[in-house]
């Protein structure tokens, strides 16, 4: 594609097996073995990803094995999640087959336990 393009697909027929980091929106069509990065994804109702996936917006309609942070995030009613799902805005279609927790990204930084409150604890 062009040096420019804001857009990237991975085609039905295309098997990645790593990490991907991407700086424009991304289509899956195909299988990924790996953790993604992007800022907009959207996933065919065919595609299987298999790792993290984090991103601004993320629609899924494909499968999916891992955990999910995104600020939007749509799960289609074709979408079968295994793994915990991260949100700022959620939709979810009545079908959407869901294995794992939601819970609503974190507004603040997670702080260090002091180790006397570690200790005390134990």
């Amino acid at each position: 594609m062009a040096s420019g393009s804001t857009f990237s697909v991975i085609g039905a027929d295309v098997t990645i097996k790593g990490n991907i980091g991407a700086s424009a929106d991304l289509h899956i069509d195909g299988t990924v073995e790996g953790d993604i990065t992007c800022t907009a994804l959207v996933q065919g109702e065919k595609s299987s990803i298999n790792g993290a996936v984090v991103a601004e917006s993320a629609r899924f309609a494909g499968h999916v094995t891992g955990s999910i942070t995104a600020r939007d995030l749509v799960i289609l009613k074709s979408a079968r999640i295994e793994g915990d799902v991260h949100y700022d805005a959620l939709t979810i279609e009545q079908g959407a087959e869901v294995e794992g927790r939601f819970a609503p990204n974190a507004r603040q930084p997670v702080k260090a336990v002091p180790n006397a409150q570690v200790e005390a604890a134990a």
